[in-house]
């Protein structure tokens, strides 16, 4: 369906994936979600099944998140460290059962980890990759409950679309009991109220469609990278690979607030002593003093001409109405209002950090 629509492709772990659309831009895809309704295959995201009488402690001993605390249905956003504390991966787990979960993540290799780490620990747990059987749209945007309540049945003990909570999951069909077995999910990557719906390949098509007709009343739109790009700026939400590798310390990048530390997990005594002692490098979101320009990763930020950190990301953040970055700075220099520079392409732009995010600092339009 994508490839009909548009040929502004990007590489996305494997998978291709749009930059923007056909006769759309990414201007009205950000505005669409903002104000309407949009969606977008994420089905390059890794999947993971984690089942088995000890696959609590495993994922529990894994993730920086108090897995024991979690009900069926409910989902988590956690990280996986190296006992050196810095990060293999950044995810959202789901509890499906009792000993039953699913991971869903960036990176084929924190499956293969998890793999390595049960076999030492000699757990009795299977973890076989889900990627490639379990595909996923993300549906966004202030009236995405509306257009997902015309065709989600679910059955009468679960909540269905009006009544899934923020973080939570159930399971439900397309259509009516016969349709289409689908997972609902409310969570997302743009800040806004949404959905993500996971099923299997052989039935992505034709959900891609019943949700195309549900919509068009709304004249709903396909969304593309760029257009999430600008929308997680405006969040200061990383990405895997960006602003999520295996160089920095969790606490380095601003995961402190998804570590639980009343709980053992490989790496807490290396976050726990980058917490104490004080980072050498934060993780910060910048808005640059200029228009729309594209920010390359790398590039340097620096402090009265000296080099103090570099860009992890950047682009144009639409609601702001300039361009924005997230990147690593010496802990000195990371405090919201630090004025800085940024070059771009060997010119230098005034930027400042944010204290907190550009767009609903509070949750409240993603929780609504």
């Amino acid at each position: 369906r994508t490839s009909q629509l548009t040929n502004d492709m990007m590489d996305s772990s494997g998978f291709w994936i749009p930059n923007k659309f056909n006769n759309y831009g990414t201007i009205r895809e950000y505005t669409e979600c903002r104000n309407n309704v949009v969606m977008m295959d994420l089905s390059s995201l890794r999947k993971f099944e984690v089942i088995g009488p000890d696959a609590e402690e495993l994922l529990n001993v894994a993730l920086t998140r108090n897995i024991k605390k979690l009900s069926v249905g409910q989902v988590v956003y956690t990280a996986m460290c190296y006992e050196n504390g810095t990060m293999i991966d950044d995810g959202t787990l789901y509890k499906l059962g009792d000993h039953n979960f699913r991971w869903i993540c960036g990176s084929d290799y924190s499956g293969e980890w998890l793999t390595q780490l049960s076999e030492e620990l000699k757990l009795h747990v299977n973890i076989k990759s889900s990627t490639d059987h379990l595909h996923n749209i993300s549906v966004q945007g202030p009236n995405s409950r509306r257009v997902l309540s015309k065709i989600i049945w679910t059955p009468p003990a679960h909540p269905d679309v009006n009544n899934l909570e923020w973080f939570h999951f159930t399971i439900s069909r397309i259509g009516d009991h016969n349709g289409i077995p689908i997972m609902l999910s409310r969570t997302g990557y743009t800040g806004e109220l949404g959905f993500e719906i996971y099923c299997h390949p052989q039935y992505l098509l034709r959900l891609a469609e019943a949700i195309e007709a549900a919509g068009a009343d709304l004249g709903y739109r396909w969304y593309g990278a760029r257009a999430l790009l600008s929308m997680r700026l405006e969040k200061g939400w990383g990405v895997w690979s960006l602003e999520y590798r295996p160089d920095f310390n969790a606490v380095e990048s601003g995961m402190d607030a998804f570590i639980n530390w009343n709980k053992d997990f490989i790496g807490k005594a290396a976050t726990l002593k980058a917490r104490k002692d004080g980072p050498d490098q934060r993780l910060v979101t910048m808005v640059i003093d200029v228009d729309a320009i594209d920010v390359s990763n790398d590039e340097a930020i620096l402090k009265d001409g000296q080099a103090v950190g570099y860009v992890s990301s950047g682009g144009y953040a639409h609601r702001v109405g300039q361009s924005m970055a997230m990147g690593y700075v010496k802990t000195a220099y990371a405090g919201a209002g630090t004025k800085l520079q940024v070059e771009i392409l060997g010119l230098f732009y005034d930027a400042e950090i944010l204290g907190d995010a550009a767009y609903d600092p509070n949750g409240a339009l993603m929780r609504g």
